[in-house]
């Protein structure tokens, strides 16, 4: 019998997903104004669904951190610093609901177990 049953492992890739989002929007904040900058985003729920699909066990699952084509604004670099605040606050929440699920599932193991 695994340790990890596959919800942990998703749980767990689906964290790895979002804090390498995270770190994509802000070097996109961080870049507002570098012109010929265009911004990058991290798909992990796609990719998550994907692996999921095909039987790809989620611990294997490896993030692209992609290119936006978006056209350059008025100081040459493609970033709204609005819509990437935006993005950053909703990927915050996701994060936040991954790991509060993961700690739910955590109390229940602890209580099933008698350490609690």
């Amino acid at each position: 019998m695994a340790l990890v049953d596959s919800t942990q492992q998703l749980l767990e890739a689906a964290m790895r997903g979002s804090w390498q989002r995270q770190t994509a929007l802000t070097n996109n904040i961080a870049n507002a104004d570098t012109p010929g900058y265009k911004p990058q985003e991290v798909n992990f729920e796609s990719a998550l669904q994907s692996a999921m699909n095909v039987g790809e066990s989620p611990e294997e699952v490896q993030f692209q951190t992609e290119t936006e084509p978006i056209e350059a604004g008025p100081n040459g670099a493609g970033v709204s610093v609005d819509q990437e605040s935006a993005k950053l606050a909703e990927n915050g929440l996701d994060y936040q609901a991954i790991t509060e699920v993961m700690g739910a599932r955590n109390t229940i193991m602890r209580t099933a177990i008698g350490i609690l």
